[in-house]
């Protein structure tokens, strides 16, 4: 018998994954059709009905968007001094260099659409997600650089955007920077309490372990607010894109250019300067936009044109992150086989 003195220890969680989750967690590795899916499904039912009644669950879909990924997110992993290098490098495209790009491609291709223009901003401005570090991985990169990353660019990129927004679109759409600042705070700062809140529940109730067994499921409802948010865009702006046929091509251009110079210019950079791992983690630093986020403020403050744009940007980033990491020895040669110690 315990004493009584004895610190009851946490319930354990289940042996594995409940059905529930596993099935919440498989979306994921569907998102490649999911999101086309969504795009086709939100045009249809937008041209055969008035939706217009969905602009009021925008601000859930967003919370049901971000909530789920600040569950796992842990500002403490960014305060180590390891990988600087990689951070620095990673830091100043995301900070300087990928806005700067974006707000060109936003100038030459939409600087007489107000929306869309905006829409092209925000794909620059918002850097990292819990896909940066999924996808790290996946290519044999170095993943605690990843997860570092990920961490201080969502915080100093959240602290920034209401200024780059007004700096970068404020001369073609009205821009609120105290307007914007709010929604920043309405969809990271909230979300992020109540993720922390959620991941130090689970942890007393069952340990880390049974976090760890129900952490795949964050990233899933992520996914689904996704879905839902590029569904309802769709169908908001559908009477608009079947009387512009050509606009989803019209978008879809700078949006591909602007994943073609990202994988460009931090491959070049991160091969000349950087080892493989690194470099492979400042890629995808770089190329995974955190697009929810950006989608979200696109909804809220600026309007279902402007997340248009994102909507496509989902496509392309999902897309080409499945074609790039299989031609990652390509980019950065075979991976360095582990030489074998005689006993």
């Amino acid at each position: 018998m315990a004493s009584p003195h004895q610190a009851p220890s946490a319930r354990p969680g289940p042996s594995g994954p409940p059905p529930l989750v596993r099935r919440l967690a498989a979306v994921n590795r569907h998102l490649v059709v999911l999101v086309p899916a969504a795009m086709v499904l939100g045009l249809a039912a937008g041209a055969a009905a008035d939706l217009s009644a969905l602009r009021s669950v925008v601000l859930p879909l967003t919370v049901l968007m971000v909530y789920p990924m600040m569950v796992g997110f842990r500002p403490r992993q960014a305060l180590a001094r390891s990988d600087g290098r990689a951070i620095g490098l990673a830091m100043a495209l995301n900070l300087l260099v990928l806005p700067a790009i974006a707000w060109m491609l936003a100038r030459a291709f939409f600087g007489g659409d107000p929306g869309l223009f905006v829409g092209m901003v925000l794909a620059g401005l918002f850097p990292t997600s819990g896909m940066t570090i999924s996808w790290t991985g996946f290519a044999g990169g170095n993943v605690r650089a990843a997860v570092k990353t990920t961490v201080i660019a969502l915080v100093v990129a959240s602290l920034l955007a209401p200024v780059y927004l007004l700096a970068l679109a404020g001369r073609v759409v009205e821009v609120d920077p105290w307007g914007v600042a709010g929604t920043v705070l309405a969809v990271v700062a909230v979300p992020m309490a109540a993720g922390s809140l959620t991941r130090a529940g689970v942890g007393a109730r069952w340990g880390e372990d049974g976090l760890r067994r129900v952490m795949p499921v964050f990233p899933a409802l992520s996914t689904l607010g996704v879905l839902g948010i590029v569904f309802v865009a769709m169908a908001l702006k559908a009477s608009m894109i079947i009387e512009r046929p050509g606009l989803l091509v019209r978008i879809a251009v700078p949006i591909v250019l602007f994943y073609a110079v990202n994988y460009l210019v931090a491959i070049v950079l991160g091969r000349r300067f950087l080892s493989r791992g690194d470099a492979i983690a400042v890629v995808y630093a770089t190329v995974m936009r955190n697009l929810s986020i950006a989608l979200g403020i696109a909804m809220t403050s600026f309007g279902a044109e402007a997340a248009l744009v994102l909507a496509v940007a989902f496509v392309v980033q999902v897309q080409s992150a499945a074609g790039s990491v299989h031609l990652t020895d390509r980019f950065f040669g075979p991976a360095p086989v582990p030489v074998a110690v005689p006993a």
